[in-house]
């Protein structure tokens, strides 16, 4: 009876979740407070991300949410953080939050109208790598006025659009009865290219946002909390990034190019010839088909668009509170009242969002355990010439691998407080904002878990449809952090002081002594 309940437990333990991975958790649970207590603080803190990462990286096997879940919670009951500083944390981060519950749920109330215009744009373009970086390059630009996460979220939505349209065609033993001998020729290689496809215009999307969130003051949240900290509106902030920015962003557009037309990093993945034949029946029929209130409907969409856009531009409001105008919009002008209909919306982003609270537990354990002071301390005694460049490295090591708004806040926050013990020059402080925020954007794009839209890419649904895991996100990403990790670095060491002293000459931006 005792052996049937403990299996029965462990049955249930994590679910379906294989046996192994069971086991590493269990392992994880047991040696975490034996380390803490018995060893070090500092390395059981460290020992604690390293698990934490773990989990992420295995993100297809077991959705994080309950792994990490069961860690955050064990370091909170053996007090390597409390519950006040986790809630400091999420109050910090309310804003983020907020973008995640109701941004993401506008943007579904808008997957129509963005899944005709992307399939119009897929059908229009027939190069793979015209096409790839017509994506980059719309990312970039939409990343530079919106927040990332909702140019990614936008995306996602269009993608799970394409991959529903050709699972709904093999699943009806009409259509393979017509088609099977024009279009089905072999159905596993089939899913499997358009899974490869799918695959890279994420990624270059991915990267595209990241790009385009490092140039403005709007891109990202942690480029809001720089820009108040050095006192920089919209075009300052956008000119003393540019020197860094404008190489990284046109060597990003031709690494685009090369990794599509040599195919390397698993890039270069066409659209299978049948799989095109499928949407393009797809749009022809749904454009027979829509009436004039569909049409009236898709209108209210593309006005609601316009006012997404240019309020999140403007920054007239948090961008959470802008995705909710837009879900009371949409809902209003496209007649969805019932109370499960919207609370569909909110399906995709609520599991993230969980898990993204968990993540804040995990910063609140490094705060408490005070991980990355080491890394402050020697940044801080090094020469005033080496400083921007440690910054930098530093920012992105530890954005790579924890939150980089975290990352990008506890940071300017010791620069400023060096500021004002006299320790560097207001100069200083506003090159080092500068590294700081470069840092936090490019290195990040790294793994998964440096940029919230990366993570929230690799916890959709749309994940495990295209098979992108961790591990080949890491991968596909390899080209774009090293080549442009090192641009970055050269345009701090070289080109950023020389530029920015010639802006100032042309009164373009001012330079504090």
């Amino acid at each position: 009876m005792n052996i049937n309940i403990k299996s029965v437990i462990f049955k249930n333990f994590l679910g379906d979740t294989p046996e192994w991975y069971k086991f590493i958790i269990i392992i994880f649970l047991i040696i975490n407070p034996i380390c803490y207590f018995f060893i070090n603080n500092f390395i059981s803190g460290w020992l604690l991300i390293i698990e934490f990462l773990f989990t992420l990286t295995m993100a297809l096997k077991c959705y994080p949410l309950q792994p990490g879940g069961l860690l955050a919670i064990e370091a909170i009951i053996i007090g390597m953080t409390s519950p006040k500083q986790v809630s400091n944390e999420i109050a910090n981060n309310i804003e983020v939050i907020l973008l995640l519950i109701f941004m993401v749920a506008g943007i579904y109330f808008m997957k129509q109208l963005l899944l005709n215009f992307f399939t119009k744009l897929i059908l229009s373009i027939h190069s793979k790598r015209l096409l790839s970086l017509t994506f980059f390059l719309v990312s970039t630009l939409l990343s530079a006025f919106l927040d990332a996460l909702t140019v990614i979220a936008a995306v996602i939505s269009v993608a799970v659009g394409f991959y529903s349209i050709y699972d709904n065609y093999m699943n009806q033993k009409k259509y393979m009865q017509n088609y099977d001998s024009k279009i089905i020729t072999d159905k596993q290689q089939t899913l499997k290219q358009f899974q490869g496809f799918l695959r890279n215009l994420m990624m270059h999307t991915c990267i595209g946002s990241a790009l385009g969130g490092v140039m403005t003051m709007v891109g990202e949240p942690q480029n809001l909390i720089i820009a108040k900290y050095v006192d920089w509106n919209f075009c300052s902030f956008f000119l003393h990034m540019i020197p860094i920015t404008l190489p990284v962003y046109i060597c990003g557009i031709i690494i685009c190019y090369c990794v599509e037309y040599f195919k390397l990093f698993g890039y270069g993945i066409e659209l299978p010839k049948n799989i095109y034949h499928i949407l393009q029946i797809h749009y022809k029929n749904i454009n027979k088909k829509i009436e004039h209130t569909e049409k009236l409907k898709l209108i209210s969409q593309a006005l609601i668009g316009i006012w997404l856009i240019i309020s999140l531009a403007f920054h007239v409001a948090e961008a959470g509170l802008i995705g909710l105008s837009v879900i009371i919009l949409i809902t209003t002008f496209c007649g969805i009242t019932d109370e499960q209909a919207i609370g569909k919306a909110f399906k995709e982003s609520l599991p993230f969002t969980a898990l993204l609270i968990v993540f804040f537990s995990i910063v609140a354990v490094i705060i408490d355990q005070n991980l990355f002071t080491p890394f402050i301390k020697i940044i801080l005694q090094s020469s005033k010439s080496s400083q921007l460049f440690l910054f930098y490295l530093f920012n992105g090591l530890l954005s790579a691998i924890s939150d980089n708004v975290f990352v990008g806040t506890v940071y300017i926050n010791e620069a400023i407080n060096a500021f004002k013990k006299g320790l560097i020059s207001r100069e200083q402080y506003e090159y080092i904002a500068v590294a700081i925020n470069i840092g936090t954007n490019l290195p990040s794009i790294a793994t998964p878990n440096g940029q919230a839209a990366f993570l929230f890419l690799l916890t959709s649904v749309l994940s495990p449809l295209i098979k992108l895991s961790y591990g080949r996100m890491v991968i596909m990403a390899i080209p774009y952090t090293i080549i442009l990790t090192v641009i970055g670095l050269i345009a701090i060491e070289f080109w950023l002081i020389p530029i920015t002293e010639l802006f100032a000459l042309f009164n373009w931006i001012h330079i504090s002594k």
